[in-house]
């Protein structure tokens, strides 16, 4: 194959051309040639060479020098000052820019001989449709003129070849045929030892001169050989070509009528492809000592060829080609059906010329099939056809194709809108998952939108060869090409993308107006413009292929955790005169992501590089690229050059700045320290006064102790960060106690909706229930968890749970279910206090019911919930509202690092039982005191004094709290406290009542105060 197309098919094997650069690659296809028999020339890649893209409008324009040949002065020439051979075969290069205003006869160049005058001549003139006709004469001959170029006062290239042999003529224009046919005298040479004129005819050997040319000349070269097509193109490009020149270009080497001058001018010279055609291309010539040896050789050549491939992507390859061979998918059945055969093979070059009829062909039933296909779908073999279906037909437009001359405007236009189809249903968000199928052979989604790159840009001049605009939808993909001539007034306006129902803000891409403006004034003649949307990219770019970059955001506040592709992808392609122009463009894309709970995006305006690791086809680059703004779902870039461009979404975690992060932990260590203290007080405060035991206090006591550890290991958990055994016990331990600090504040809200709502269970079955609860339930979370993701259980900074994984759920969880639970319970208990104070309010004052229900509502509904929020754990509702503000991160830290100072508070300081114990105790030393500083007397009854006979009544309780810790009435004894006004104040006087025997006798012991 020619050295092309040979590319084309290592493009269709998902490879490339063996570059040879590495010492694997030669020792890999120095045994492959071996085992082949194939000998060499060989094509080979030439790394060196870039590849063929835009190139910046600065870089295309060449300085030139260039001779002036001005309308004031009909005497105006310039001689070469050479000899001439007698020539067999000739070619005649040179740049010309005509003079608009001049509509006469012009001779370009004559050559004249002693023994003929016009030997050798190229003239032009203005024909009525504003065109500068072309003509040849040959020995005399003059040729018609038909070859033309417009008559717009641009520089134009212009060969003419001349071949004796065969008698057979041309005029080429801007690297294409305008002119060709045969002459019949085919017996003499061009004659030597002749003058060689710019810009006038030579009526007589080397003077008479008539017919001037006015305007400039630049870049004439002369060689003694008939110029290929190739050539001349290259040429077209300024690419340079020495070999076999009789003459080239050098005005030092002209002699020229003063009138003639000398001056500097800019040519649009787009070399790229055409000059690496011109030089040649990359073979493997030979092998010496097994080391091999290049050189370059004709790119039309018919060579071999190596394709390099990785060794996994081509053992998958060919497992799915064998699968296809043998078990042929729905979307196979049909495409076989519709084209009468047996088997269909992709990626290879179609045969015979007629290249574009059969991949239009090929398209169309491809269409067809899917069409017929949709319910099923395409299998990841039916893709990976499909792609190598769009890379050959991407290809073939740039063939020499006999028929592409003569291929109407519709014909292209269908093959367009086929491609684009065929495009648009392999990357269509339904094939996301088969994406990750076939990554092993294609490189990505990107691919396709390459194919669609070449092939729109190959075919755009054929494609607007009756329009000046047009636009090809699917719904996956807009395309849209607009073609203007540049003149003083004209306009480009912006390409967005298709309209949806949920934004208003679409996405767009323009060029500036000044950069279109910097066209026209450097000489060009049109622009077109390429502009493609693809909707679907972002869904098939996987989430979890993280894309590497520096991040952005480098305060400390948030933290980085990867990039991701956030957008639609949009591009632009300028064509200025039907060559790549490379020229900063604005894009507007809107933001196709949502931002979970914690986390932030800051967008990154960038563009797909495919020689940016070209053997993985590509990457995102931001080079040349800014953000203008920032919008609320959208964003703006500019970028100083034409490609694919997007919008990467750094995501970061949000995080407090150091100062707010420092003083929230003083905060949290000062509120556990105070916390910790309160719970301690509280715990010994109910051990010591002798609280009266009952569910309440023992469910009191596993909250404080649960509650307490947690506290007292958060405190110390700094410490344990530095050692990794360390922070991953701290952490179960953590996890541990602070669940079972929330079953137990579950626990709290059972116990409490037992008290507003009757349940018929039993003291010690509930107590046994809500130790199950309370610490076996925690226990057997926290295992589970360390049992499941072990690995990914504790964070990387500090020890908790990891917040990046679903382990943290393990305790989110089961907070959210006990905060929903307490929530309801407190709820009920302010239905139930509400309504017991409204009864109250009415039977305490019902002449002024309305004023002091008010005032006992609100009471009412306030006393529970201070009371209750705390213990319940209702207070870590903030926790989930921490990530809106800072502020809301100290109010959590607030209220749940003082939690065991208020626990303290409430049911220590201020609960009824505790006061009473206390009060208890003081009673007792008090009388214990009394006891010690008085002297005993003693009563006992007179024999006139009647004896009393106290009975078997009951006793009379001090008060409710001594009747709860009071025994059962003593058989024996009976003792009765009475105060006695006759002693001082808050002096008593014990009775104790003694049963005699027989009788019950009434001893009175009275304890008078002495002077202690």
């Amino acid at each position: 194959m020619a050295y092309s197309r040979a590319e084309s098919f290592c493009r269709g094997q998902f490879s490339s051309l063996v570059t040879l650069d590495l010492l694997e690659d030669q020792e890999g296809a120095f045994e492959l040639l071996r085992q082949s028999g194939l000998h060499p020339p060989v094509w080979v890649k030439d790394q060196s060479k870039a590849s063929s893209k835009s190139i910046a409008l600065t870089k295309q324009y060449v300085h030139f020098p260039v001779l002036n040949f001005p309308k004031e002065s009909r005497e105006g020439f310039a001689r070469v000052n050479m000899f001439f051979p007698a020539l067999s075969t000739v070619s005649v290069c040179v740049r010309v820019q005509w003079d608009p205003e001049w509509n006469e006869v012009s001779t370009i160049f004559s050559y004249a001989a002693p023994v003929f005058t016009n030997e050798f001549q190229l003239r032009g003139q203005l024909d009525i449709h504003g065109r500068i006709l072309l003509a040849l004469i040959i020995h005399g001959k003059h040729l018609p003129y038909k070859a033309f170029f417009p008559n717009d006062g641009a520089w134009h290239h212009i060969c003419v070849t001349w071949r004796r042999s065969i008698g057979h003529w041309a005029i080429y224009v801007d690297g294409d045929t305008k002119d060709t046919g045969s002459v019949t005298d085919t017996s003499q040479d061009i004659h030597g030892d002749g003058i060689f004129i710019l810009g006038q005819d030579q009526d007589s050997f080397g003077g008479n001169f008539t017919e001037p040319f006015f305007g400039n000349i630049t870049d004439l070269n002369i060689w003694n050989t008939s110029l290929e097509m190739k050539h001349i193109s290259a040429l077209s490009a300024c690419s340079p070509m020495t070999q076999e020149v009789v003459f080239s270009w050098n005005p030092d080497n002209l002699s020229s009528h003063p009138m003639v001058k000398e001056m500097q001018a800019l040519v649009f010279c787009p070399a790229g492809q055409q000059r690496m055609a011109l030089q040649g291309c990359r073979t493997l010539h030979s092998w010496s000592d097994q080391l091999p040896l290049f050189g370059l050789t004709d790119c039309a050549d018919t060579l071999p060829f190596v394709c390099k491939s990785s060794r996994e992507r081509y053992l998958k390859l060919k497992q799915m080609q064998d699968s296809h061979s043998s078990q042929s998918t729905a979307f196979m059945n049909h495409l076989m059906k519709l084209s009468n055969k047996t088997q269909l093979v992709f990626g290879q070059e179609p045969s015979g010329e007629n290249n574009l009829a059969e991949v239009s062909a090929l398209l169309d039933i491809s269409v067809q099939a899917l069409e017929n296909t949709q319910q099923e779908g395409l299998q990841p073999t039916d893709m990976v056809s499909l792609i190598q279906l769009l890379s050959l037909a991407a290809d073939i437009p740039a063939q020499p194709l006999s028929d592409a001359a003569n291929a109407s405007h519709d014909s292209i236009q269908e093959l367009s809108q086929h491609f684009i189809n065929v495009a648009d249903s392999v990357i269509s968000k339904d094939n996301a998952l088969k994406w990750q199928a076939i990554k092993e052979v294609v490189n990505g989604p990107m691919d396709v939108v390459k194919s669609i790159d070449r092939m729109v840009t190959s075919l755009s001049s054929r494609l607007m060869a009756e329009t000046d605009h047009l636009t090809i939808h699917s719904p996956n993909i807009k395309l849209n090409v607009q073609q203007q001539r540049l003149q003083e007034s004209f306009r480009v306006s912006s390409f967005c993308g298709p309209e949806t129902d949920k934004s208003t803000n679409l996405d767009c891409i323009s060029v500036p107006h000044q950069k279109i403006q910097d066209l026209h004034n450097n000489g060009f003649h049109k622009v077109t413009l390429v502009n493609t949307w693809y909707g679907s990219l972002q869904s098939l770019f996987s989430p979890k292929e993280n894309i590497t970059m520096v991040p952005t955001v480098t305060d400390g506040t948030q933290r980085y955790l990867g990039t991701i592709l956030g957008s639609s992808v949009i591009s632009t392609t300028v064509l200025g005169d039907d060559q790549p122009v490379s020229m900063a463009v604005r894009f507007q894309l809107q933001h196709r992501v949502q931002n979970p709970t914690g986390t932030v995006y800051d967008p990154v305006c960038a563009f797909w590089d495919f020689d940016l690791t070209p053997e993985a086809g590509g990457w995102w680059n931001t080079k040349g690229c800014e953000v203008v703004s920032k919008q609320y779902g959208y964003t703006v870039c500019y970028c100083n050059h034409t490609t694919n461009f997007a919008l990467l979404l750094q995501v970061y975690e949000v995080q407090m700045s150091p100062e707010n992060e420092k003083a929230l932990q003083v905060l949290t260590f000062i509120g556990c320290g105070v916390s910790l203290c309160g719970l301690l007080f509280t715990f010994i405060l109910f051990i010591a006064v002798g609280v009266p035991k009952s569910d309440r206090t023992t469910v009191h006591k596993n909250l404080i102790v649960a509650l307490g550890i947690a506290e007292l290991l958060l405190m110390c958990s700094q410490w344990a960060s530095a050692n990794e055994a360390a922070c991953l016990v701290v952490t179960a331990l953590l996890h541990l106690f602070f669940m079972a600090s929330f079953s137990w504040m579950l626990v709290e809200g059972l116990l409490l909706w037992s008290k507003v709502v009757s349940v018929n269970i039993s003291e010690d079955r509930r107590m046994k229930l809500y130790y199950v609860i309370g610490w076996g339930l925690p226990v057997l979370i926290v295992g589970v968890t360390l049992a499941i993701s072990m690995e990914k259980y504790r964070a990387d900074d500090h020890c908790w749970l990891s917040v990046t994984t679903d382990t943290i759920w393990a305790f989110v969880g089961p907070v959210i279910f006990v905060l929903a639970v307490n929530a309801v319970v407190l709820c009920r208990v302010v239905m139930v206090t509400v309504s017991s104070a409204h009864r109250r309010a009415k039977m305490l004052s019902p002449s002024s019911a309305s004023k002091m229900q008010t005032f006992d509502l609100t009471w009412a509904v306030m006393r529970p919930v201070l009371i209750l929020l705390p213990v319940l754990g209702l207070t870590w509702v903030c926790g989930v509202l921490v990530h809106l503000s800072v502020v809301v991160a100290y109010v959590f830290i607030t209220l749940n690092a003082f939690q065991g100072l208020y626990i303290f508070l409430v049911y220590a300081v201020y609960n009824s039982e505790v006061r009473n114990a206390i009060k208890r105790i003081k009673e007792k030393r008090k009388a214990l005191s009394f006891t010690n500083c008085s002297q005993p007397t003693s009563f006992l009854p007179s024999q006139r004094t009647p004896v009393t006979s106290w009975g078997h009544g009951p006793p009379i309780p001090s008060s409710p709290e001594t009747s709860e810790t009071s025994g059962p009435p003593s058989s024996t004894s009976t003792s009765l406290v009475i105060k006695n006004e006759s002693f001082r104040k808050e002096s008593f006087v014990s009775f104790s009542l003694k049963p005699a025997s027989g009788n019950q006798v009434v001893q009175l012991t009275a304890f008078r105060p002495s002077a202690c």
